[in-house]
């Protein structure tokens, strides 16, 4: 740093706003730390679970499939990523550039509830695992623990989440290696390698949840690569997100599978961690705590970005500050609270309903996104239209965008196989779930071909974009 530089502040001053480049530090590499410690944590672990509890696989195609689902959907994730530095604000508010800035709330809207379930599932989850540590805490003085604990991270902001998690890095890292070990020359089960076995429709269905695992984070994951550089690579910011996202992850998946797979049926997953981990088990249980606070933060970080992102589409002059993040980061944190502490009985099997559902209308618009980023617009957008009541040359709808992403929703909806509804070729393939690949398939060359051919638009483009 040289002596005209200055330390970022530790608060976060930037909301929905341009970051400029005078505001911009860090490197790629805190990408990695990032998602990888943000991904050693207790929902990962209970998701990964579900390979061997709910879909009954054995240990060898539910490590496979969880590889396959985060390796496949890491990908995604990692190139909403690189668009951060590119652009310098954060994702949400780059939708007005592809849906307009009307109509880009629909979708901001289906982020900040999705932003809302994860937060509220997580601290639930914090609960839990404190009252797990310390059963004279009640689980709804731990769940207000907890969402306490993330809200002062979420409210630091960007630095302080970046510096918790090259922390975490390490000593999360260092846990989960000691936990495998423990489990491995622990083993409780005589059928831990043969407990389940392959079915078509399980290993899709690990498969999908490991995918939208990653793309669940595409909403938001170019919030917290927007800070850097503007002259970092693509190539630098893709692949340290993605390695960072999918070894953690992955890692996480898989703990839950082999702990339960290590333990009794019929134990609750947290529960199953606790017995499986023995000695080590209190510790493990101490970490994860930490870690979903630390996570979380991420969480209540985006549904305020999304909530700023819904009320400044109306009054466009108005780019809030550290105070007013901080204040609705409080109200959300106060109503998820609330839910959290009346919907944690039934907690996971709202939880998979979520996912589910999340996947029909998140691989739609991550489509559209990516293919209007890298092969439409190739990185040139006018920023000073995205924050224009009218759109500016974006306006506010984009009939392309709106078109191909409804096509995509109503194109996933036989091929689906959620709790609400099993479509006629889900059922035919004795269930197997095919809706957010059939999905991506149909959007990308769809919106490609509709969105290329927007003559008036494409002359507007080239009359107000600026040159890369």
């Amino acid at each position: 740093m040289s002596p005209t530089e200055t330390s970022p502040p530790l608060i976060e001053k930037h909301t929905i706003g341009y970051v400029p480049p005078a505001d911009r530090h860090g490197k790629t590499r805190d990408l990695f730390t990032l998602w990888f410690g943000g991904n050693i944590a207790p929902l990962p672990i209970v998701t990964g679970a579900l390979a061997v509890q709910l879909f009954h696989l054995n240990l060898l195609w539910g490590v496979v499939a969880i590889l396959v689902g985060h390796l496949a959907g890491g990908a995604l994730m990692a190139l909403h990523s690189a668009q951060g530095p590119q652009m310098g604000i954060p994702q949400m508010i780059q939708s007005r550039a592809q849906f307009g800035s009307l109509g880009s709330l629909l979708v901001v809207a289906i982020a900040g509830v999705m932003y809302i379930g994860f937060f509220t599932s997580n601290i639930v989850l914090a609960g839990e695992s404190l009252h797990g540590i310390a059963p004279a805490v009640p689980l709804p003085v731990g769940i207000i623990i907890g969402a306490v604990g993330s809200g002062i991270i979420g409210i630091i902001g960007y630095r302080f989440i970046h510096v918790l998690n090259r922390i975490g890095t390490w000593v999360l890292g260092i846990g989960i290696v000691l936990g495998f070990g423990y489990i491995f020359s622990h083993i409780h089960t005589a059928d831990f390698l043969t407990r389940g076995g392959f079915s078509l429709y399980g290993w899709l269905a690990t498969v999908s949840l490991a995918a939208l695992w990653q793309i669940a984070f595409a909403p938001y994951v170019s919030d917290y690569s927007r800070y850097l550089p503007e002259n970092v690579s693509v190539a630098g910011t893709f692949w340290a997100t993605y390695w960072g996202s999918t070894l953690g992850s992955s890692l996480s998946f898989i703990f839950g599978a082999v702990a339960v797979l290590a333990t009794p049926p019929g134990l609750q997953t947290m529960d199953a961690v606790r017995a499986a981990t023995g000695a080590i088990g209190p510790l493990m249980l101490v970490l994860f705590l930490l870690s979903v606070i630390s996570h979380n933060a991420l969480n209540l970080y985006g549904a305020v970005m999304s909530l700023i992102t819904l009320v400044q589409t109306f009054f466009w002059r108005w780019i809030p500050g550290s105070k007013s993040r901080a204040v609705l980061s409080a109200i959300t944190l106060v109503i998820c609270s609330v839910a959290a502490i009346f919907a944690s009985a039934d907690f996971i099997s709202h939880f998979v309903d979520l996912v589910l559902a999340l996947l029909v209308v998140l691989v739609p618009w991550t489509a559209i996104n990516l293919i209007d980023f890298y092969a439409i617009h190739k990185g040139n957008y006018d920023i000073s239209s995205i924050f224009q009541v009218d759109g500016g040359i974006y306006g506010r709808y984009n009939p392309q965008a709106l078109l191909a992403y409804g096509i995509g929703i109503v194109v996933q909806i036989p091929f689906m196989n959620t709790p609400l509804y099993v479509g006629p070729v889900s059922a035919w393939i004795n269930g197997a779930d095919l809706s957010w690949l059939i999905g991506l398939l149909v959007t990308s060359p769809l919106y490609y071909w509709l969105a290329s051919r927007n003559s008036a638009y494409r002359r507007r483009q080239q009359s107000y974009c600026r040159p890369a």
